[in-house]
């Protein structure tokens, strides 16, 4: 089952943030992440990606720097800021609520 456009759209912020709060993490190591742990469900793009993650940046809810492997290649980690913290949050609150009255109303008789 594929999920629509728009549910992705409204979500992707969260799913970014929720990943990057547990650890930092480089762009191709969430695009694996999120495929993993949603066991093939979400999978991203480089281009849905990364406008996601310099809006992200942009806003300030997340940083993004460069950082040298001992190999000597860079690459670009995303940590997650007080203000990302915060708005994180947020949108765990405010989906927990939404998922609740979504379900009330489509299994009605569910806790």
């Amino acid at each position: 089952m594929r999920y629509g456009r728009e549910l992705l759209k409204g979500s992707t912020e969260s799913l970014l943030l929720s990943l990057i709060n547990r650890q930092p993490m480089y762009g191709y190591q969430i695009i694996k992440e999120l495929d993993r742990r949603s066991k093939g469900y979400f999978t991203f793009r480089e281009g849905t990606l990364y406008p996601a993650l310099h809006r992200l940046e942009d806003r300030g809810l997340i940083i993004g720097r460069w950082e040298r492997l001992p190999a000597g290649q860079e690459r670009r980690y995303y940590h997650i800021t007080e203000k990302g913290q915060r708005a994180l949050e947020e949108k765990v609150t405010e989906w927990r609520g939404f998922s609740r009255a979504v379900n009330s109303i489509v299994q009605p008789g569910s806790p």
